[in-house]
């Protein structure tokens, strides 16, 4: 259930930032910019924050490395989902969702990683050490 939230807020988090509907922030924004500038800044600086936080935790959690395996992987079953004709890439909206749903795997798996690893092994990571 865990993993479930984690990548249901990191699926949001970018989806609000863009996606091809005209519920997205930077859709929002290029067209709100000369009459809203300040709530469009103040919004921004917030989802900005929750990239930051997103971002952080999963570079700390797989690293560089880890999010491009995690990215090839789904890259590949999208791949394997076309070879097999379940899924066609002529629809550029389909295209853009199935990019927010990889992007949002990658940081709902890195967000998740440490638990997951934690429980499968027993050990916990320590990345900050007080002396």
């Amino acid at each position: 259930m865990g993993f479930l939230v984690r990548w249901v807020f990191a699926f949001l988090l970018v989806a609000a930032t863009f996606n091809p509907t005209a519920f997205s922030y930077l859709g929002w924004a290029l067209r709100a910019w000369d009459s809203q500038l300040p709530l469009v800044l103040l919004l921004g600086l917030l989802l900005l924050v929750g990239w930051i936080v997103y971002l952080r935790a999963t570079l700390r959690s797989i690293g560089a490395f880890g999010m491009m395996l995690i990215a090839a992987i789904v890259a590949a079953l999208l791949w394997v989902l076309h070879d097999f004709g379940v899924l066609t890439l002529d629809n550029q909206a389909l295209n853009t969702w199935l990019g927010i749903l990889a992007l949002s795997t990658v940081l709902g798996i890195g967000l998740s990683w440490s638990i997951l690893r934690r429980r499968l092994s027993g050990q916990a990571d320590v990345d900050d050490v007080d002396v």
